[in-house]
């Protein structure tokens, strides 16, 4: 009987596994999570469902802020047009003791948010794109995107017409970000009909979908957006729209108009960058090195 012999193995419970297959599944693993794209970080950023800079408006006075807090700066607390019972499980913080009734004074913490995004906004500015979709319309209606950093310019009509499909695909930790080097629109619907919105699949989420917005926002009547909305100037959001995310303007306003905001609550993973891998790789084979000599003073 002629015998094949494929390298060094590991004996377990009268098993014989290949060395070369614990090594193969090892670096698979290490592959996956190394070049995966990294969160944008918006540090102390990261509770606002709204932060703004000259002031935050409601048109209609009944929008709705679902678990994020609410923020202005350097703008006094005189500019926050919502009122306390709007902002459900978060908190208004104001630089002054001129906010709405139950805000909390914190001109610190809101320097430091506001620090933080700018920060963020560069980082997500600064990330090499995966795919440049240019200056044309609805760049991204009608897509599915997997985890990575693409950019667009501005659209004739809107950037998002219809629906824009974000898949995780098996990434443990999918991250997406959107380089607007203009504006970004949204296309209106109507009743029942979105004209525009983001639909998440397979274990993508909205706190890992960042738009990096190199001037203003406005995301149309009746749109579902997703997202954590970076503006260097202002974000407007028009009549019924949702979002599920954050809408953080650094320089300017942030409007409202009977909208819901809702504010996920998600984990912050850290991911190794690429050019760690070689020492996650050489920790597994030292992990394999150790199983290896454990099992084989086993009888």
């Amino acid at each position: 009987m002629k015998t094949i012999t494929t390298g060094p193995t590991l004996r377990c419970c009268n098993n014989r596994i290949p060395t070369g297959l614990l090594v193969a599944i090892s670096v698979s693993l290490i592959h996956q999570n190394a070049f995966s794209i990294p969160v944008v970080n918006l540090g102390t950023a990261s509770s606002f469902a709204i932060l703004a800079g000259s002031e935050i408006t409601d048109a209609g006075g009944v929008s709705t802020i679902v678990a994020g807090d609410v923020g202005l700066s350097p703008a006094t607390g005189a500019a926050i047009g919502l009122t306390s019972l709007q902002v459900l499980g978060g908190t208004t913080y104001a630089v002054n003791a001129a906010g709405p009734f139950g805000s909390v004074n914190a001109p610190g913490l809101l320097a430091a948010a506001k620090n933080d995004l700018t920060d963020a906004y560069n980082d997500a500015f600064n990330r090499p794109f995966t795919i440049d979709y240019g200056v044309e319309d609805n760049q991204l209606g009608g897509k599915t995107l997997y985890p990575g950093v693409y950019r667009f310019g501005h659209a004739a009509t809107a950037n998002l017409i219809g629906t824009l499909t974000l898949d995780a695909n098996g990434d443990p930790n999918p991250v997406w970000i959107f380089q607007a080097t203009s504006d970004l629109i949204t296309a209106a619907g109507s009743p029942g009909n979105p004209g525009s919105s983001v639909a998440l699949i397979n274990g993508a989420a909205s706190c890992n979908v960042y738009w990096q917005v190199g001037s203003s926002a406005t995301i149309g009547t009746y749109s579902d957006f997703v997202g954590n909305i970076m503006a260097d100037q202002s974000i407007s959001l028009q009549a019924y729209a949702t979002l599920n995310g954050s809408a953080l303007a650094r320089i300017a306003a942030v409007t409202l108009d009977h909208n819901t905001i809702i504010k996920d609550d998600c984990d912050v993973v850290t991911v190794p960058e690429a050019g760690s891998s070689v020492l996650l790789l050489a920790s597994g084979i030292a992990t394999v090195g150790i199983v290896r000599r454990r099992f084989s003073n086993r009888p």
